[in-house]
């Protein structure tokens, strides 16, 4: 088994916990400041969120996606007015690149203590990290996930998705609710460049920030995993040794075409709010009351 970076860090019971409540206090508390007086937040639906978040039924695992607009879409995107950030019972764990926030000790021992998860990009589905997620989901924990997999500040539709978030769907002893959500703003708060041609060194005041939540994805997954099992007959491909999983002890051919539709599903509920979020914002500017 790989070694798993610092995750004695990120466990609750660390110290009793008053490092992490420390961490996620403090960053919480900056990131609320950034989002909801700093910026101008728009959030729409948030209500859905705050109740998947509080209220879902126990064991009941949490999946969020987004779009990634900036280095600090997580954790500004839940500094909105009326959000439990400060909370580290209530808060998300999310995957977090090692090579940007797990490259030092220091670091690393920071993001573990706010429940990050290091993910090595590049690694493929089935590395170590992504079996720690899965056991956080096994506890009915909250995940985020960023499944284009990469940074881009283009107002552009939504890429093409990564797998990882879908094989994590499929894994899970519980199939987990997935909240896709689309947002817009945070790559002025921190653009890649300046005026200078540099990143900043703190996020930007004064910007407009829009927070579009969707509703709740269920996915049946052992129907879906009939119907991938009927395609993957009907093609070949190249294998990598992926281990065979359940339902049905899958192969990895028709494990590809499972997550292939997964991913697209979420895809488009994705690129949907997108296009909401833009004809919201292009209606709220002509009426401004």
């Amino acid at each position: 088994m790989a070694r798993r970076v610092m995750e004695w860090a990120g466990r609750a019971d660390y110290m009793g916990g008053i490092p992490r409540k420390i961490v996620i206090g403090a960053v919480g508390s900056l990131s609320k400041a950034w989002v909801s007086f700093l910026n101008s937040t728009t959030v729409h639906n948030a209500d859905t969120l705050l109740h998947l978040v509080r209220s879902r039924p126990n064991g009941l695992p949490l999946i969020t996606v987004s779009n990634h607009m900036s280095t600090l879409d997580d954790p500004l995107l839940w500094g909105f007015k009326g959000f439990p950030i400060c909370d580290a019972n209530l808060s998300r764990w999310v995957l977090a690149a090692e090579d940007i926030c797990f490259k030092s000790s220091p670091l690393s021992y920071f993001f573990r203590l706010g429940k990050c998860i290091p993910i090595t990009r590049g690694g493929g589905i089935y590395q170590e990290h992504m079996n720690e997620a899965l056991e956080r989901l096994s506890e009915g924990a909250w995940l985020h996930t960023f499944p284009e997999g990469k940074v881009c500040q283009e107002d552009s539709p939504i890429r093409r998705l990564k797998w990882g978030t879908a094989s994590l769907i499929v894994r899970a002893p519980v199939t987990p609710i997935v909240l896709p959500i689309v947002h817009k703003g945070f790559e002025q708060v921190m653009p890649d460049k300046s005026s200078r041609g540099k990143r900043p060194p703190f996020p930007l005041c004064n910007k407009e920030i829009r927070i579009i939540v969707g509703e709740p994805m269920e996915f049946d997954i052992p129907k879906m995993s009939q119907v991938a099992t009927s395609l993957s007959r009907k093609m070949s491909h190249s294998t990598l040794g992926w281990p065979s999983i359940c339902p049905g002890g899958l192969d990895e051919t028709a494990q590809r075409c499972l997550y292939s539709a997964i991913s697209e599903k979420i895809q488009n509920a994705m690129e949907k709010l997108r296009i909401f979020g833009k004809s919201f914002t292009n209606s709220k500017d002509q009426n401004p009351c």
